[in-house]
């Protein structure tokens, strides 16, 4: 009996709490209007400044998949001869680092390998290369 005493007045305390309304204060009231007023705002698509071509993208996304031991260091967006180019820091001096076109085409080799000097195909890389901005880097 006195269990089911002590369960009555459980049920009962849980009720009263139930029903108690919470009065707002007036300011409280309006700054719930503010917030209405300024969610539809919060709540659009924001779309980035700038995308990267799919190829270069997925390459990017490649790299992240990469043991951080063999990511390369970073993805540079240069222009080069009026088109944009990606250039692939490698994670070491002796693999050559790579200059992708916009299409994810390999173009060539600018520095790198055992002699620093790349592959030859684009001796003149880093005297034309101009507006650079870095698009990816590798965590540390």
């Amino acid at each position: 009996m006195k269990n089911l005493l002590y369960l009555i007045i459980i049920i009962a305390t849980f009720s009263s709490f139930q029903k108690k309304k919470v009065k707002q204060t007036p300011a409280a009231a309006v700054q719930k209007k503010k917030v209405k007023k300024t969610l539809p705002a919060t709540t659009k698509k924001v779309e980035p400044l700038q995308t990267l071509p799919v190829a270069i993208q997925k390459r990017i996304d490649s790299y992240k998949k990469m043991d951080k031991s063999e990511q390369p260091r970073s993805v540079i967006e240069y222009v080069y001869k009026g088109k944009k180019v990606y250039y692939v820091n490698m994670h070491c001096c002796d693999f050559f680092n790579e200059v992708y076109d916009s299409e994810g085409v390999l173009i060539g080799h600018p520095d790198g390998g055992i002699t620093g000097r790349g592959d030859g195909k684009l001796p003149d890389f880093n005297k034309e290369k101009s507006n650079e901005r870095i698009v990816w880097t590798a965590p540390e």
